[in-house]
């Protein structure tokens, strides 16, 4: 006969205690749950989570059109390529003063060379980062070699030669079959190849300067991806700066970021005022005004250019709104106001009460606002009384507590007025922001 007690306590005992499984992966371990409970889930709202899935949806977008274009953003190494960059740019930056001894060229020989690569550029279908080279490799040379006129053209071909071998395809560059052609035969295919060897030993084979094309689509890009047209004008505004010798002493990264600025203006984008530095404000201005009193003298072959659909008109754009008088204008910061100041009167001529304290006497508050004398609401004002009524009229006289207009003791003074002084004060009405900016 069973037990019946035993087996009914066992039956309890396993309905508390009910076995566990041994675990596949080794000995198992009891996790006690805090007696707060489990710890507690960030869950977002359905509306943000659909507005961050937008967002990361739209960045991919536009990495992947940036990308198709061949421009690659990497996240990580952002900042070590712009430092690079910037130790690029100061390596590789030509002379003005070296420029100006040449013994045959002169300065307003430039626009036509310009004129002539751009032209040539245009014809190829050539990466705008070739055109930006090919004057950088120029100029460099020219600092360093004398050029004379004879040689000007040849020296400026080979660039875009080795410019268009650096940065383009291979199906693009052009041969030397095609410079020859191009210059009408003035030199033979043997001269090409020997002024690129000479070029490439005076400039010692470095090449990997950032243009100020390669500036203008990483500013582009981030914080935020700017509009096409936007792009457009900046980049008919940079190759601006390729004709004149006053933008040649200037950076790339400076000439971007002063183009990307006057852009914004013109298109009626808000600006990136905390990037503008002030070197970024004098090519804006040069820009400005020369655009100002020159507009009709730019290069027709670089309005040509711009003035196609695919470059959003810019160079009309430009041009018309110059035309019409427009100029650039530099945000207007905005002024502090100042403390207002209390003229300094004797106490016998200010009326008082008998409740006037020792602070009505300082310069706490501001003073009181009077209306003008060409107009008084009062009826009975002297404005609209003849002299006989004046007469008339009772005579008012104010009543003047003398023993309040005393000079208080400092006891009675606040802090600051006893450190400083009445005349320290009225110094420091002044804000020292409306000193720097004016």
């Amino acid at each position: 006969m069973k037990d019946i007690s035993t087996t009914s306590y066992r039956s309890s005992r396993n309905a508390a205690y009910p076995k566990k499984r041994p675990s596949p992966s080794g000995i198992s371990k009891h996790h006690k749950t805090s007696p707060l409970g489990p710890p507690p889930v960030n869950r977002r709202t359905p509306y943000s989570a659909k507005a961050a899935l937008l967002q990361q949806r739209q960045r991919q977008a536009q990495i992947t059109a940036l990308r198709r274009q061949g421009i690659f953003l990497e996240e990580e190494y952002r900042e070590d390529i712009r430092f690079y960059m910037h130790e690029m740019e100061r390596y590789t930056m030509s002379s003005s003063q070296s420029m100006d001894q040449q013994p045959e060229i002169r300065w307003h020989m430039r626009p036509c060379l310009v004129d002539f690569l751009v032209e040539i550029h245009f014809t190829f279908r050539l990466r705008p980062e070739t055109l930006y080279l090919t004057l950088n490799i120029v100029d460099r040379y020219v600092s360093r070699r004398i050029v004379y006129i004879k040689h000007y053209q040849l020296v400026g071909c080979a660039a875009l030669w080795i410019a268009a071998k650096f940065e383009d395809a291979k199906e693009r560059v052009p041969t030397v079959q095609e410079l020859a052609q191009i210059c009408r035969d003035t030199y033979d295919e043997s001269a090409f190849i020997q002024m690129e060897g000479h070029v490439l030993q005076t400039i010692q084979w470095t090449l990997g300067h950032p243009t100020a094309e390669a500036w203008l689509r990483l500013m582009c890009c981030e914080p935020s991806v700017e509009e096409e047209r936007v792009q457009h004008v900046a980049r008919f505004l940079m190759e601006i700066t390729l004709f004149h010798r006053e933008f040649i002493k200037y950076p790339p990264s400076s000439i971007a970021l002063g183009a990307l600025t006057l852009a914004l203006f013109l298109c009626g984008k808000p600006r990136r005022i905390f990037e503008e530095t002030e070197e970024c404000l004098e090519i804006v201005d040069c820009l400005d005004n020369r655009l100002a009193k020159h507009v009709n003298d730019l290069s027709e072959t670089l309005v040509k250019k711009y003035s196609y659909a695919f470059y959003s008109k810019a160079a009309t754009f430009v041009v018309q709104y110059y035309l019409q008088g427009g100029r650039f204008v530099r945000q207007s910061f905005i002024t502090l106001p100042m403390t207002p100041t209390r003229p300094t009167t004797s106490g016998a001529s200010t009326p008082m009460s008998a409740t006037t304290t020792v602070s009505d006497l300082s310069d706490d508050f501001p003073l009181t606002p009077t209306s003008p004398s060409s107009f008084s609401p009062e009826p009975f004002s002297s404005s609209f009384l003849s002299e006989d009524d004046k007469e008339n009229l009772p005579t008012f006289e104010p009543v003047i507590n003398k023993q309040r207009t005393e000079v208080p003791p400092d006891h009675f003074l606040p802090h600051d007025f006893v450190a400083f002084g009445r005349p320290a004060l009225h110094h420091l009405n002044g804000s020292p922001r409306m000193t720097a900016v004016s």
